[in-house]
C-alpha cells in the first residue's frame, strides 16, 4: 500500500476507535441495597469481583501460585551502592551524593526460600500467631519478604511510615499491641529513643545486618536479631506454613493522620485481593514482560497493592527511592544512573507531586536551553495536544512518530524510555501534569480514586480513556453510590450530572477502625444484603459515560461571616495549575468575610521571572518577602481562578509566600503529601493572623 496512504488512513482508522470508545458507557447503573441513591458498577461486571484468580482468596495463596508458575523469572531487584560521597555547596551546606551500581535480582524461587525461611524463623523466636508484627522501613525487597513471611503464618501485620513522628509512632505500637518490630537501622534508632514509652514489644528484627551497637547496649529489654540471623534460624528450624482464611485480617495500616493520631485501618486478605484482582483486569497486557519501579512507601496502600499485583502476573519490582529516581535526583552524584534508568520500568505507580516534578524538571530544562530546541518542544507539544483533544488536524501516524522520534523520546528516558503505563493515586492530578504525561512519555495514566479504607478501590480511568478531571469508571470488585447531600446542596437528581456524597461497597470495603468502634458506626455500613459500605465524605459527580469526578468534599467547607460556604479542597486544586505554586494551603475564618492563603513557590518558577524582571535577591527566601513578588504570584493566582470560574469570596484576597517545601520530614504534608491543615495553622499562625490584620 502506498505509504501516503497508509499516513492517512491510521489517523483516521485511530479517531474513529477514539469518538467510539468516547460513546461507551464505562459505568453501568446497578441494583444494589442500603441507603438510597444512584449506583454504578463496571461494565465488565454483574457484580463485584472478589477474585481474579480461580481457587485463590488469600495473599499468600495468590504468592506461593506465582512462585510455583515463575520459580526460574527474577522477582525482587536492589541496586548495589558503590559508592557514597559528601558535596558541601557554596553556601556550606552539605549533601549525600550516591554512586549507584546495576540492579542485582532474586528470583520468584529464591524469594519463596527467603520467605518460608523468614516465616519459620519468626515462630522459632518465639513469635505467636495471635501477636502482631510491625513493619517499619523504608520501601525494599526485605519489606516485601517479611510480609509475605508474616503472611505465611497467618500474623496480622502492622503497617507504619517511617517518616511518622514519635507520638503517631508511639500511638500506633501501643495500640495494637505489637511484639515484634521489623525495621532498618535508621528506624531502629528511632525506636530506642522512644523505648521506655512502649509498652508491648519484646522483639525487633533489623533489617539491615550492621546493628547499632548504641542499640544493642541500651537498656530496653528487647531482643535484637538481624534480619538475616532470622532466616538462617528459620532455615536450620523449619516450621509448617500456618496459612490464612480470606477473612483474616492481613494488615492493619495506619491512615498518615492528616487530622489527630492516624487510624488503624483492618484489612483482611480478601479486602486486598479484590483490588488486586481489579488492577489487574484494568492494566492491559500486565505479564512477565512487565517491570516495576517501586520507590512509594509499602506503609501505603497504592503500594503494597502494586507489588503485589506485579508478583502475581510473574512480573519483575526493582526497588528504588524518590531522592534517586532519575538522574538529577538530589541524591545522585552528577554524571551518574538514577533508579528509572538502571532499571527501565515498563509500569509505575505514582503520586501527582512526583508527575508534577517530571514536568517542572523538563520544562525548567527547556526553557532554560531556549533557541530552536525550545520552539520545537513547544511545537511538537501543540502538534500532539491538538490529536488528544480529538483533532483531525492534530499530530497523528507518521507525524506522531517523528515528534517522538525528534524531541519526546529525550523525555521518555528519564524514566528509562519503556513506561507504558503509570497507576496515579493518593491525590487529584492536575489536568495540565495529565495532558504533559500521556504527551511527553507517550503512556496513559490509570488515574484512580480509592481510600485506605477501601484498599484503594473505587474508581479506576480506563487506559484508552484520554479525558482530564475524571477518575473512572468503578473498578470491577466496587460499586459507587452517590446519596443526596443537601446541606452542601449536592442532589443525584442535579442536571445535567447526578451528584452527591461518594459511597464505596464491595468485598474490598474494609472492617474498619482498629479498636476505634465509634469512627467505625460513622463511616462504614453493612446493608440489609450483607455488604459493607463506606461513606467517603468526598462529593462527586457521574458523567454520561459513567465515569466519577471528585468536585468537593464535606469536610473541607467552611461557612465565612457572611453565609457563602467555602471548599477549600476545590479552590486549592484550582490555584495549584499556576506555575509558581509548588503547594498551597487555602484559610477560611468563619469571623472574616474572605480567605486567605499560604503559598509554597516553585523556585524554578520564581527565579526565571526575577531574572526576566531583573530583580536582585540573595536567595529565594528574600525573593518571597518582596513586594512585587507576592503581586504577581497572587496576579497568577487571580489568573487561574479566573479560568476555574471561582466566585469572588472563594478567592484568596491575601497571600504569604514561603520558600521552604512542605515535606513528611517537616510534619506538615503527610506521607502521601496531604496537607495537615491543623498543624499548618498552628505551625504560621502569627502569619495567618498578619494577613487578617494587615
Amino acid at each position: 500500500m502506498n505509504p501516503y496512504i497508509v499516513a492517512l488512513v491510521v489517523p483516521l482508522l485511530a479517531l474513529l476507535y477514539r469518538n467510539r470508545n468516547a460513546n461507551n458507557r464505562r459505568g453501568l447503573p446497578a441494583d444494589a441495597g442500603g441507603e438510597p441513591g444512584l449506583t454504578l458498577r463496571n461494565h465488565r461486571f454483574t457484580s463485584p469481583l472478589s477474585s481474579a484468580w480461580e481457587g485463590v482468596t488469600t495473599l499468600a495463596e495468590l504468592f506461593e501460585r506465582a512462585c510455583r508458575e515463575h520459580q526460574e523469572r527474577v522477582l525482587l531487584g536492589t541496586r548495589a551502592l558503590i559508592a557514597r560521597e559528601i558535596e558541601t555547596s557554596a553556601d556550606g551546606r552539605t549533601f549525600e551524593k550516591l554512586h549507584l551500581g546495576d540492579y542485582q535480582w532474586l528470583t520468584y524461587g529464591k524469594v519463596f526460600e527467603s520467605v518460608t525461611n523468614f516465616a519459620s524463623g519468626l515462630a522459632s523466636l518465639g513469635h505467636r500467631r495471635e501477636e502482631r508484627v510491625a513493619i517499619y522501613a523504608d520501601t525494599r525487597d526485605r519489606w516485601f519478604i517479611a510480609l509475605q513471611g508474616c503472611f505465611r503464618r497467618n500474623v496480622t501485620v502492622v503497617t507504619i511510615y517511617s517518616s511518622l513522628g514519635e507520638e503517631a509512632l508511639c500511638h500506633s505500637l501501643n495500640e495494637t499491641e505489637v511484639t515484634t518490630v521489623i525495621c532498618g537501622h535508621k528506624e531502629l534508632k528511632s525506636l530506642v529513643h522512644i523505648s521506655g514509652q512502649l509498652d508491648s514489644v519484646k522483639r525487633v528484627i533489623c533489617m539491615d545486618d550492621d546493628i547499632p551497637s548504641d542499640a544493642l547496649s541500651a537498656q530496653h529489654g528487647w531482643k535484637i536479631n538481624s534480619f538475616s540471623d532470622v532466616e538462617r534460624l528459620g532455615r536450620e528450624n523449619p516450621v509448617e506454613a500456618d496459612l490464612p482464611l480470606s477473612a483474616d485480617v492481613a494488615v492493619i495500616m495506619y491512615t498518615s493522620g492528616s487530622t489527630g493520631l492516624p487510624k488503624g485501618v483492618m484489612m483482611t486478605h480478601g479486602n486486598v485481593l479484590a483490588t488486586v484482582s481489579s488492577v489487574m483486569i484494568i492494566v492491559p497486557n500486565l505479564g512477565p514482560k512487565d517491570v516495576y519501579l517501586a520507590y512509594l512507601p509499602m506503609a501505603h496502600i497504592l503500594e503494597l497493592v502494586a507489588e503485589n499485583l506485579i508478583a502475581a502476573v510473574g512480573g519483575s519490582i526493582g526497588y528504588g527511592t524518590p531522592l534517586t529516581l532519575t538522574d538529577t535526583s538530589n541524591k545522585i552524584k552528577r554524571g551518574k544512573r538514577g533508579d528509572a534508568t538502571a532499571l527501565m520500568p515498563t509500569v509505575m505507580a505514582a503520586v501527582p507531586a512526583i508527575l508534577d516534578r517530571v514536568r517542572e524538571g523538563v520544562l525548567k530544562q527547556v526553557n532554560a536551553k531556549g533557541g530552536l530546541s525550545k520552539k520545537l518542544f513547544y511545537l511538537a507539544y501543540a502538534r500532539r495536544l491538538y490529536a488528544i483533544n480529538g483533532s483531525w488536524f492534530g499530530a497523528w501516524g507518521l507525524e506522531k512518530a517523528l515528534w517522538n522520534f525528534l524531541v519526546f523520546k529525550k523525555v521518555q528516558a528519564i524514566l528509562g524510555g519503556r513506561i507504558r503505563f503509570i497507576l496515579c493515586g493518593g491525590a487529584p492530578l492536575s489536568a495540565e501534569t495529565q495532558r504533559f504525561i500521556n504527551i511527553c512519555l507517550g503512556a496513559p495514566i490509570g488515574q484512580g480514586y480509592g481510600l485506605t479504607e477501601t484498599c484503594a478501590g473505587g474508581s479506576f480511568s480506563d487506559f484508552d480513556d484520554t479525558s482530564v478531571g475524571r477518575v473512572g469508571p468503578p473498578v470491577p470488585c466496587s460499586y459507587i453510590k452517590l446519596i443526596d447531600w443537601p446541606e452542601g446542596g449536592y442532589s443525584t437528581n442535579d442536571l445535567p450530572n447526578p451528584r452527591g456524597e461518594i459511597v464505596i461497597g464491595g468485598p474490598n470495603v474494609t472492617l474498619g477502625y482498629f479498636r476505634n468502634e465509634e469512627k467505625t458506626k460513622e463511616s462504614y455500613k453493612v446493608d440489609e444484603r450483607g455488604m459493607r459500605w463506606f461513606y467517603t465524605g468526598d462529593i462527586g459527580r457521574f458523567h454520561k459515560d459513567g465515569c466519577l469526578e471528585i468536585i468537593d468534599r464535606k469536610k473541607d467547607i467552611v461557612k465565612l461571616q457572611h453565609g457563602e460556604y467555602v471548599s477549600l479542597g476545590k479552590v486549592e486544586a484550582a490555584l495549584f495549575a499556576s506555575p509558581f505554586v509548588d503547594n498551597i494551603m487555602l484559610h477560611a475564618d468563619p469571623f472574616h468575610s474572605y480567605c486567605v492563603a499560604l503559598v509554597v513557590v516553585s523556585h524554578s518558577a520564581l527565579e526565571q521571572w526575577a531574572s526576566k524582571q531583573g530583580i536582585a535577591y540573595s536567595d529565594v527566601s528574600e525573593l518571597c518577602g518582596k513586594e512585587e513578588t507576592v503581586k504577581e504570584v497572587h496576579a497568577s493566582l487571580l489568573k487561574e481562578a479566573k479560568k476555574a470560574r471561582l466566585e469572588k469570596f472563594e478567592i484568596p484576597a491575601k497571600i504569604k509566600l514561603f520558600s521552604d517545601p512542605w515535606t513528611p520530614e517537616s510534619g506538615l504534608v503527610t506521607a502521601a503529601l496531604k496537607l495537615k491543615r491543623e498543624i499548618i495553622r498552628k505551625t504560621f499562625k502569627e502569619e495567618l493572623s498578619e494577613l487578617y490584620a494587615s
